[in-house]
């Protein structure tokens, strides 16, 4: 494994939850990076952010990792969930919810 996948994999694997996104959850960069980040938040589940804007080789590293051509892309516990459109569908089906509950706050 290349240095880059060894990076992206050691990121996939330290965290539950992570999402590789343009820009950052507070000053998303993209619509599609803010979608995903409003439904995680929404949740007030904790999760990792790769802002990949401020890394070249992350930003085309992650492509090639998942073999997923687009950015966002959101891990849990290192399996590949899908980009804007596939968490979106989770998230109005009730599919996410039930992938997020093990990390949801204690209330």
């Amino acid at each position: 494994m290349d240095p880059i996948q060894e990076r992206i994999d050691k990121l996939v694997h330290e965290y539950d939850i992570v999402l590789f996104m343009k820009g950052t959850p507070e000053f998303p960069q993209c619509g599609f990076s803010q979608r995903v980040a409003a439904i995680l938040d929404a949740y007030g589940v904790p999760y990792a952010a790769v802002n990949v804007l401020l890394d070249n080789d992350i930003r085309e590293g992650v492509k090639v990792y998942a073999n997923w051509p687009t950015i966002p892309q959101l891990y849990v516990k290192g399996e590949f969930i899908g980009g804007c459109d596939i968490v979106s569908e989770m998230h109005e089906s009730g599919e996410l919810a039930e992938l997020l509950k093990p990390f949801l706050p204690e209330k």
